[in-house]
């Protein structure tokens, strides 16, 4: 079903927007191709916090407050403390592509995924694993076989659920208290697991692929279908509830609830996805509408 809702422009002038935040009361959110993470003020004020030469991602916050950030190409974790950068982790032996979206549990685990492949320059299309970067800078790998793990979220009894934009599905995981996961099955599925090797290949078979994605206080997934300018609601198991179309022309590639209720779903919309693209103009917006049930988990 879509019902229909009236999308409110946030912020304009983006290359590339992903990983948004809500967080003390604002925004965030990374910029790829103007190498910045921004705050964003609800009203649309925005400011850069730090930049990140090899392409911000994923963002989130451990218990001591400090900030990290996915450092893409370098395929690095960082540190923001004190308006001071530096690396809490190298992930580059465990990856076959860039670093990609992170979400923090709240010991401060940072479970990160990778494309697992060169998405830009056309690679073969092959599956990944899911890491975790401890707060002390140790990399485990925790999961394998994940077709391009993207968003993430934790949900309130500790359950981590990982779309893969690949797969067709999201994979859920229980964590124990030291971070390792258990109990591996598939939480929502849209279609069966797409063949090939190619992104010409692939694509035609994915129903819903999996992006930038958010939960709420009802047990379902915000999630932006990046294949198809939207963002869909699902329902444990797979079944779409809820749908907002993005900007006209817009494809939606993360989406974030906030706002001081829980109940603003920010999207992040471009053209589309591709570097070559995307780096030389400023066309990403962000956009905002309001839903019924409230944020909850994390990230």
């Amino acid at each position: 079903m879509t019902t229909t809702r009236s999308l409110r422009t946030l912020l304009t002038g983006g290359s590339y927007f992903e990983g948004p935040r809500w967080h003390d009361g604002a925004w965030w959110v990374s910029d790829f191709y103007s190498h910045q993470v921004l705050r964003v003020t609800p009203d649309g004020d925005s400011t850069v916090v730090t930049e990140v030469v090899e392409q911000p991602s994923g963002l989130g916050w451990l218990p001591d407050g400090s900030m990290v950030i996915v450092s893409m190409k370098d395929r690095k974790l960082l540190r923001l403390a004190d308006g001071e950068l530096s690396t809490l982790a190298d992930l580059a032996p465990h990856c076959g592509g860039h670093l990609n979206d992170c979400v923090v549990d709240e010991a401060g685990h940072v479970f990160v995924g990778d494309f697992g492949f060169d998405l830009m320059g056309g690679g073969e299309i092959v599956p990944t694993t899911l890491k975790r970067v401890d707060p002390d800078g140790t990399v485990t790998v925790v999961a394998e076989d994940l077709h391009f793990p993207n968003g993430s979220v934790i949900t309130p009894d500790g359950t981590l659920i990982v779309g893969e934009t690949w797969g067709n599905r999201f994979t859920a995981f229980d964590i124990a208290p030291d971070g390792s996961l258990a109990n591996r099955r598939v939480w929502a599925s849209f279609g069966p697991l797409p063949t090939g090797s190619t992104v010409e290949e692939l694509a035609p078979q994915i129903v819903v692929g999996p992006d930038g994605c958010t939960l709420d206080a009802e047990g379902h997934v915000w999630v932006a279908d990046g294949f198809h300018g939207r963002v869909v609601r699902v329902a444990p198991g797979g079944a779409i509830v809820d749908e907002v179309p993005g900007p006209e022309g817009m494809g939606v590639f993360a989406c974030m609830l906030g706002g001081d209720d829980g109940r603003t779903l920010l999207s992040c919309a471009a053209p589309d996805f591709f570097e070559h693209t995307r780096a030389p103009v400023r066309e990403a917006v962000l956009v905002t509408t309001q839903v019924d049930v409230p944020h909850a988990g994390r990230p």
